[in-house]
């Protein structure tokens, strides 16, 4: 039976349970899996979740991040050195939260865009142009989202306020 190909239960998403013994155990169809299985469920889309056998904790993120690893180390890496070393000063940083909201909308964005070139035949430069106005309108957010995060609430009140007061004053 093929792992990658067998479909999510309605009930909820695909359990895969590790063993003390580090073998993956799909339920679904009953077999132990490899990490290289796994990519495969990632690669088609299938919502899953790994758990550890003996706590039932979800460890499905360590696993993912096994995988990368173990991409990162095969073939041509998607992470420099440089872009690690940034991404680790980032950790324990106030700004955490913000970089981790970056990545998550920037490639949920990047995703989205690769599924619209691939489902209509667009115009180059009307799609280009598209790219463009959505990677703006996403770093405008995110450095709204930023300056809120990192002014004290006493600086962002002050600036609303006259916007506030220039209204009271036209009514």
């Amino acid at each position: 039976m093929n792992v990658s190909e067998e479909p999510t239960p309605v009930a909820g998403p695909r359990i895969i349970k590790k063993y003390p013994n580090r073998r993956l155990y799909d339920t679904t169809v009953s077999s132990y899996i490899t990490l290289d299985d796994v990519k495969k469920l990632v690669m088609n889309q299938v919502i899953f979740r790994i758990q550890d056998a003996k706590t039932g904790e979800d460890i499905t993120r360590s696993i993912l991040l096994q995988i990368i690893l173990e991409q990162e180390e095969d073939g041509n890496p998607i992470f420099s050195s440089e872009v690690l070393i940034q991404l680790i000063r980032f950790y324990g940083n106030t700004l955490q939260d913000i970089v981790s909201n970056y990545f998550e909308r920037s490639l949920s964005l990047f995703a989205k865009q690769q599924d619209d070139l691939q489902d209509k035949m667009y115009n180059p430069l009307s799609f280009m142009a598209d790219i463009a106005e959505q990677n703006i309108n996403l770093w405008k957010d995110i450095q709204d989202n930023f300056f809120r995060a990192a002014l004290p609430k006493h600086i962002s009140s002050k600036e609303n306020k006259p916007d506030n007061q220039e209204q009271s004053h036209d009514a």
